[in-house]
């Protein structure tokens, strides 16, 4: 514990929908408990102040912000909140995601643009407004959660999700390789098949998998994962706490699989 004592984080998709562990929101609660102060961000506000509440009542310092992710001036005034709160910014977390369903020919072209402004423009925007605090203090470590959908088909029809997802990942490589020299590491994590609330509210949506069908669905799920279970927000955000640590002072343009081996298979 400790890894990130006098660290100050941001974390962009902070809430969970649904209630439990989403990712941002485990990655924003463990980053508080390795020593980091943390100001967490969601479109929904509530939900915001949610996390950040977890935090304080663990003892940790927090702050609950409402902020549209795909929107220039609320990112740029949620890091310049955390640079006014805590003075500085060290640690930027990007978690927003949503998934459509729809291939090139059934997608509309609305709900293209609609996943890419959230999946994709949201990262460009707040790294836009992040980068230069952190040049300006002699770095910082971003964190981009992508997916395996980056770099695999995994049998279901969310082309805008699989294309946002790469390029996500291969902005993560292209601004590392740009800011290496300035001391900004910027890496991603590729979850795979994860038990989180995320996945289930997508599974009900777009799969059409009611409550009662939810068990038989989850077994196929874990079926899937070669070491035979699902991982779940804190294998996440265990990940994330290390890119964001001195523990990985020399690692960057990586995109780190979290999977169970699912992408070892053919």
């Amino acid at each position: 514990m400790g890894r990130l004592e006098g660290k100050s984080a941001l974390v962009i998709g902070a809430g969970t929908v649904g209630g439990g562990w989403g990712n941002g929101k485990a990655c924003a609660v463990q980053f508080a408990r390795e020593g980091a102060r943390v100001v967490c961000v969601d479109v929904d506000g509530g939900l915001a102040e949610e996390t950040a509440a977890v935090i304080r009542d663990e003892g940790g310092n927090a702050i609950g912000v409402v902020g549209n992710a795909a929107h220039s001036a609320e990112m740029k005034a949620a890091v310049e909140r955390t640079v006014g709160s805590f003075g500085k910014i060290d640690i930027l977390l990007n978690n927003v995601g949503i998934v459509v369903a729809g291939g090139v020919v059934e997608l509309a072209e609305d709900e293209w643009d609609r996943v890419f402004a959230v999946n994709l423009k949201s990262a460009f925007l707040s790294m836009k407004h992040a980068v230069p605090h952190m040049v300006a203090q002699g770095g910082g470590s971003v964190i981009n959660i992508s997916s395996i959908s980056a770099i695999r088909y995994l049998g279901k029809n969310y082309v805008s999700y699989y294309s946002s997802k790469a390029a996500l990942s291969h902005m993560t490589r292209v601004t590392a390789g740009e800011y290496a020299d300035r001391q900004v590491r910027v890496n991603a994590i590729l979850p795979g098949l994860m038990d989180t609330p995320m996945a289930r509210i997508s599974a009900q949506k777009n799969w059409g998998a009611t409550a009662e069908k939810m068990d038989a669905v989850w077994k196929e799920r874990v079926a899937r994962v070669p070491m035979g279970w699902l991982g779940d927000a804190f294998d996440i955000a265990k990940a994330a706490v290390f890119f964001a640590s001195d523990d990985a002072r020399f690692v960057t343009g990586q995109n780190l699989v979290i999977d169970g081996g699912t992408t070892l298979k053919a």
